[in-house]
């Protein structure tokens, strides 16, 4: 089995792009985050021509929306709503073999990390606390879940650029590398990608619109993940960050999808 996790930046927009990635990679399922669609417009037909009829989607007009596209059938559709807001980030749902798969859109939380002076970052980091303590109280050592998408955190060292330089930059402070930690340990989730690549290599998922030429430049950052819980490790195949979907144009998302073979 195939599974994929992009933040498409506007399903709509570039649903070309995600029909290109169908084609040539062929997920069985595919986890998006930022479809900025509400449920009446998301492509939803042209989806189930490319062979994924079983959907659960969630989304809202111009901001945030999550949908998980199976190949398989899905049961026990859920939602989930963090820090009182219904703001579509969090929905799940378990594949034919009881896999429970958890697509998740963590708030980028703005520009200063300071919770105090940035209402943005301080919802950033209540979020991954009310995560912690959800996840806390739902361990199941029996039960096999995967929990993917744009968790807008660069936890390790390799996974930015330059460590020293983006320490005060938002996805890469201490704060939220601690939140993000003890929210991957609450429920003992493994980092799939990481399984592969060794934390001593450079790691992106994301690169910057600002930049003028970001692969020149490749001033990235991994902010998009794959967690899976201990029992999956024996069946864990393969994994691969599709670097050069940054590049599809005319106007790529500026984050690229990552997959996990499992088997």
């Amino acid at each position: 089995m195939r599974i994929a996790t992009w933040n498409i930046n506007s399903v709509r927009l570039r649903l070309g792009l995600l029909e290109k990635f169908i084609d040539k990679y062929k997920p069985d399922v595919i986890c998006l985050q930022e479809t900025k669609a509400m449920d009446d417009v998301f492509p939803a037909l042209a989806l189930v021509a490319k062979g994924y009829k079983h959907q659960h989607i969630h989304g809202m007009k111009s901001y945030n929306g999550v949908a998980i596209l199976s190949r398989l059938p899905l049961s026990k559709p859920g939602i989930k709503h963090w820090q009182g807001k219904e703001d579509r980030r969090h929905i799940f749902a378990e594949l034919p073999d009881g896999t429970e798969i958890h697509c998740c859109y963590v708030p980028a939380g703005g520009d200063i990390p300071d919770p105090k002076a940035n209402i943005k970052f301080a919802h950033k980091l209540g979020f991954m606390d009310e995560m912690t303590k959800w996840w806390q109280g739902r361990k199941d050592n029996r039960k096999a879940k995967i929990l993917v998408g744009d968790l807008n955190v660069a936890p390790l060292e390799n996974d930015v650029w330059s460590h020293k330089q983006m320490l005060d930059i938002v996805s890469h402070t201490p704060i939220e590398v601690e939140k993000l930690t003890r929210w991957q340990k609450s429920h003992n989730f493994i980092d799939a990608i990481r399984h592969f690549v060794s934390p001593e290599k450079k790691l992106y998922s994301w690169w910057s619109y600002r930049a003028n030429d970001w692969e020149a430049s490749d001033r990235g950052r991994r902010l998009d993940h794959i967690w899976i819980t201990p029992t999956m490790v024996t069946a864990l195949k393969r994994a691969e960050i599709v670097r050069e979907a940054r590049s599809w144009g005319p106007k790529p998302s500026d984050h690229v999808p990552v997959i996990l073979d499992v088997g």
